[in-house]
C-alpha cells in the first residue's frame, strides 16, 4: 500500500488566503449590487411634497451637495447623500447646469438630475414698456425674483460699463418688449439682449432712412425717437410729431419739448408743469436750448425709431394736444396760438 503524499503547509496557506480573497470579492460585489440597487430604487422614488418650497437654485459653481442641501431643507427627501451619491454614479454631479429648476409633483430624483444636467431650467419672462426711464426698467429688472442681480446698487456709469453700452448715461438703450430667459440666469444676461436688440433695430431703420435727414447719426435718431415717445399719445400723430422736431431741428428753431424739461427736472418734479418750469435750464431743456438734449429721455419703441427716420413731407411747425391723445398741428404761429387758445379752454 503506497503511503498518501504530503501536502505543503505553505500550500494551505496560499489556498486559504485565496479562499478568503474569493469570499471577500464576493461580499464586496453583493454589497455593490445591492447598493446600486437601492440607489436606482431610490432614482426612481418620487420626492415627497415640498410645503416649504417648491424649486432647486443651482448657481454657477454649485454642487451636488448645494441641491441636496436644498431639497433636505424643503423636507423633500430624507436621503440627501444619496442623491450625491446617486449623482456621482451616475456622472452628473459634473455636468450641473444653473438655472432655477421646479419640483414638479411626481419628480423622482432621476428626472430631477436629468433636468439639471440639460439645463432645462424654468423660463420667466419681463417686459420693458415704452416710453419708460432707465431707473423705472432697472426697477423692473431688480423686482423680478427669478433673476440674478448683479447690476443691483451701481450707479448709471457703473451700470453702463458691465453692460458694456456705448455712453455712459444708459437712458434709451434698451428695445422695450417681452423677454423670456432662464430662470436663475444674471440680468446682465437679459438687459445685454435687449441693448443689442435696440441696436440691431436702429441700425436696421438707420439704413433705410429718408434722404436730407437733420439727424447725423442713429445717436441722434434714438434721442429724437425718445423725445417722440413721450410726445405721442395717438399712433396716429406720431409721424407727424417727428415732422415737426425734424422741420424745426432744420430751421434751427428750439424744440420746445415740454417731456425733455420733465425729465431734467428729476425728482424736483412734482406732476404739475409751470412756467417757471420752462425757464429751468437744465442739458434737457429743449426750451432754454437748442439741438437735441444730450441723451435719450426714455425707451423709444420701434414705432417711433421709424417715425424720424422715415417721415413724411410737411410744412407744420407746432402742435398742441387736444387733451383726447390726438394733436392738432399748425404751419404758423398765429394758427398755433388759436389753438392753444381753443384747446386750453376745452
Amino acid at each position: 500500500m503506497e503511503g498518501r503524499r504530503a501536502v505543503p503547509r505553505g500550500w494551505m496557506r496560499g489556498a486559504g488566503r485565496a479562499a478568503l480573497a474569493g469570499a471577500m470579492l464576493v461580499a464586496v460585489a453583493l454589497v455593490a449590487g445591492a447598493t446600486w440597487l437601492a440607489l436606482r430604487t431610490y432614482g426612481a422614488t418620487a420626492f415627497a411634497p415640498t410645503p416649504t418650497g417648491s424649486t432647486v437654485s443651482v448657481a454657477t459653481g454649485d454642487g451636488i451637495r448645494s441641491v441636496a442641501r436644498q431639497l433636505d431643507a424643503r423636507g423633500a427627501t430624507r436621503w440627501p447623500l444619496a442623491l450625491v451619491a446617486l449623482a456621482r454614479l451616475r456622472g452628473v454631479d459634473a455636468r450641473l447646469q444653473p438655472g432655477i429648476y421646479d419640483l414638479r409633483p411626481g419628480t423622482s430624483p432621476d428626472q430631477l438630475l436629468d433636468r439639471i444636467a440639460r439645463g432645462d431650467a424654468m423660463r420667466a419672462q419681463i417686459t420693458f414698456i415704452e416710453g419708460r426711464t432707465v431707473r423705472e426698467l432697472r426697477a423692473t429688472v431688480d423686482a423680478a425674483a427669478t433673476l440674478k442681480h448683479d447690476t443691483a446698487g451701481l450707479d448709471d456709469a457703473a451700470f453702463a460699463a458691465r453692460l458694456g453700452l456705448p455712453d455712459a448715461t444708459p437712458e434709451g438703450w434698451f428695445f422695450p418688449d417681452t423677454y423670456v430667459y432662464t430662470a436663475g440666469s444674471s440680468d446682465v444676461a437679459l438687459l445685454r439682449t435687449a441693448h443689442r436688440e435696440m441696436l440691431r433695430r436702429l441700425e436696421r431703420q438707420w439704413s433705410a432712412r429718408a434722404p436730407g435727414s437733420p439727424l447725423a447719426s442713429p445717436r441722434d435718431a434714438l434721442v429724437l425717437a425718445s423725445i417722440v415717445e413721450k410726445e405721442t399719445g395717438s399712433a396716429a400723430d406720431r409721424a407727424r410729431v417727428a415732422a415737426v422736431f425734424l422741420n424745426r431741428l432744420s430751421l434751427g428753431m428750439r424744440l420746445q419739448s415740454d417731456p425733455t424739461v420733465i425729465y431734467g427736472l428729476g425728482a424736483r418734479f412734482d406732476g404739475n408743469l409751470t412756467r417757471a418750469h420752462l425757464q429751468t435750464d437744465t442739458p434737457w431743456n429743449t426750451y432754454t436750448r437748442a439741438g437735441l438734449p444730450p441723451t435719450p429721455i426714455a425707451l423709444p419703441g420701434e414705432a417711433s425709431i421709424a417715425a424720424v427716420l422715415q417721415t413724411p413731407v410737411t410744412d407744420a411747425l407746432y402742435f398742441v394736444a387736444r387733451g383726447d391723445g390726438t394733436s392738432q398741428f399748425s404751419r404758423t404761429l398765429s394758427e398755433h396760438n388759436r389753438a392753444v387758445s381753443r384747446w386750453q379752454r376745452h
